[in-house]
């Protein structure tokens, strides 16, 4: 059995960190399997309760992605863990041994990740709405929340930005790391100061353009 503390578990994960952190949605749990052996897990909401340390099983994910070396994305059923789940996962290489990162779902997510929302239900102080979401002019990610704009009304929710991408009908347009605009809300777009461009919409809120977004953003609008 190969043998790793958690400082090595925490190397492999942040090795493979742009994988997890570009869209697992913050429900998810993240096991690292290395060899035979579950050398990290990160339980969430979907809890299979998984052991560092335990052995990896035969037909479980990380089994058959260590095996054949490629991605693998399955529904599994509750004779391995106890609980049913939908895993995705992915061939890693640590110091010469083959492993797997495997990103653990509730299993009805990979249906959910193919329903666009039709509302949004958003806070404000104690009362909540439900918000059509083609009424939606843009959504925020500020001070570890997430808030979504309508007219001049400001809404909390709590959702990431990460776990919206999926599930935004396509009008929506990531446009920032702390943005993400409904398409039809936007008026103009101009270049800034610093040669990025910056979206006015029809409310007059400006918003910026990042970096890393820009060619996304140009393809989306055809520009």
């Amino acid at each position: 059995m190969l043998k790793m503390n958690m400082a090595i578990a925490r190397e492999v994960l942040q090795q493979y960190a742009s994988i997890v952190e570009d869209w697992v949605p913050k429900d998810a749990s993240v096991a690292i399997a290395v060899g035979d052996t579950y050398i990290y897990y990160m339980k969430a909401i979907h809890d299979i309760r998984l052991k560092e340390g335990q052995f990896v099983m035969p037909g479980s994910i990380a089994d058959k992605v260590i095996t054949h070396r490629r991605k693998v994305d399955t529904i599994m059923d509750n004779s391995l863990f106890g609980t049913p789940y939908y895993g995705i996962g992915y061939p890693i290489d640590f110091q010469g041994e083959h492993g797997a990162l495997i990103v653990i779902l509730p299993p009805n997510y990979h249906v959910l990740l193919h329903e666009p929302f039709q509302f949004l239900t958003g806070k404000q102080e104690e009362e909540w709405s439900p918000i059509p979401i083609e009424d939606i002019a843009y959504i925020e990610s500020l001070q570890k929340k997430t808030w979504f704009y309508v007219a001049s009304e400001q809404f909390c929710i709590s959702y990431t930005l990460k776990d919206l991408q999926l599930r935004l009908p396509k009008t929506f347009l990531r446009i920032h790391r702390s943005y993400i605009v409904n398409i039809p809300s936007i008026q103009r777009i101009s270049k800034g100061i610093t040669s990025t461009l910056v979206l006015t919409l029809r409310d007059g809120t400006e918003l910026p353009v990042g970096q890393t977004y820009m060619a996304d953003v140009r393809k989306a609008l055809g520009f």
